[in-house]
């Protein structure tokens, strides 16, 4: 009887080995140990994916890209309402704005918002408003802006700006709806930044560390690229 049990004993025994050798039964300890250790390597890759993603993101949104919402309607037919767009802020490092480039700025009066507006007139640069026409520094002959969507019939008349050193002139496309530089000096006034609509032409202008990247493309709701204008 005895041997009956230690032969039974033996066989229970050999059986267990048998199923830890087959990758049956309970996992020892050094196979569990292997496990937890391959699974916390793959959520520590999965944390160092999204810690670079993170990181690259931020490089691009705040070195090389500017992100905006188009909310108006002032650079239409370009631009319109809803737009979304990316800006290049690595344009200008190197070179100075040029007339006719499509920039996002600090707006003068309310520098938490972000304006979209074409640059007209540039540093030391007098700009002359005369019946729909823009005329730079005197001349006879008016700027050509194929880009307007429509005739220029509101406040197109009796402007003259002395553009400061280090600063644009800056414009909307659809200059019958835009809120451009033309009010920026009654906005001022009437939002308490000057004692007078004469103090706020000081709000006119856009300074050179205020423009924060030339316009490239739009890719919401539809990809277009904002080629340079050339008269």
């Amino acid at each position: 009887m005895k041997q009956n049990k230690k032969q039974e004993l033996n066989e229970d025994i050999n059986k267990d080995l048998d199923a830890r050798e087959n990758g049956d039964g309970v996992a020892a300890p050094q196979e569990e140990a292997e496990e937890k250790t391959s699974l916390w390597k793959e959520l520590l890759s999965w944390v160092e994916i999204f810690v670079v993603a993170v990181l690259i993101s931020l490089f691009l949104t705040q070195v090389v890209l500017v992100n905006a919402l188009v909310p108006s309607s002032s650079m239409e037919t370009l631009i319109s309402p809803g737009d979304r767009l990316f800006g290049n802020r690595l344009a200008y490092k190197f070179g100075d704005p040029e007339r006719f480039d499509v920039v996002i700025f600090k707006y003068p009066v309310d520098e938490s918002q972000n304006y979209i507006k074409r640059v007209i007139g540039l540093p030391g640069e007098k700009v002359t408003i005369e019946d729909a026409k823009i005329y730079i520094n005197d001349s006879e002959t008016p700027l050509q802006e194929n880009y307007l969507p429509e005739e220029w019939i509101i406040e197109n008349d009796g402007y003259v700006f002395e553009v400061p050193e280090n600063c644009y002139l800056m414009l909307g496309d659809n200059r019958n709806v835009s809120e451009d530089a033309r009010y920026w000096a009654e906005e001022a006034y009437v939002n308490n930044l000057a004692d007078s609509v004469e103090d706020g032409e000081a709000y006119t202008y856009v300074s050179r560390d205020k423009i924060l990247g030339k316009a490239v493309f739009t890719y919401w709701p539809h990809f277009q690229l904002l080629s340079d204008y050339e008269e």
